[in-house]
């Protein structure tokens, strides 16, 4: 195929080539289209027993370490945050988003229903009661840990 001035700029056809396979390229000039029917709708099959899961954030201070997680739309009374050697859990369940009335969605991306995240703390923590501190304020849940003090090693002089 003969190139114009630029020999770096793909002509129409070759862009079309390098990206679409040879059954979709079009014979004349203009975009591809795609035979789907306009109406095709797509079925999500998610396991009903998956649950979703959680984004947080951790951060580290210099006494103390944090774990955030937004939280919105869900109550105190429907979380479950526990912590064992060094691992936390946070679960829950999400409830709000089924209607009964709905008879078509148009659009879901909100998560509804049970979620979970489990954590292995980068650092070691103080987990006995009144070390740790978990707090749910304007849809964010706040977990802050007192981080245990590890004893350096210490320097022996040799004589």
């Amino acid at each position: 195929m003969a190139r114009s001035n630029d020999d770096d700029v793909l002509m129409e056809d070759e862009l079309a080539a390098a990206f679409l396979d040879e059954d979709t390229v079009p014979e004349s000039k203009g975009v591809a289209v795609d035979d789907a029917p306009a109406e095709a709708e797509e079925e999500w099959d998610e396991p009903e027993d998956f649950p979703g899961q959680l984004a947080v954030d951790v951060y580290e201070t210099a006494d103390k370490l944090v774990v955030k997680a937004r939280t919105a739309g869900i109550s105190k009374n429907d979380l479950d945050v526990t912590i064992s050697d060094n691992i936390l859990t946070i679960s829950g369940i999400l409830s709000g988003g089924e209607d009964e009335q709905t008879t078509r969605w148009h659009i879901q991306e909100c998560y509804w229903g049970e979620f979970s995240r489990t954590i292995a703390l980068p650092v070691p923590v103080r987990e006995e009661e009144g070390t740790v501190k978990a707090e749910l304020k304007d849809g964010v849940l706040t977990i802050t840990f007192e981080k245990e003090q590890i004893n350096l090693p210490k320097k022996i002089n040799v004589s």
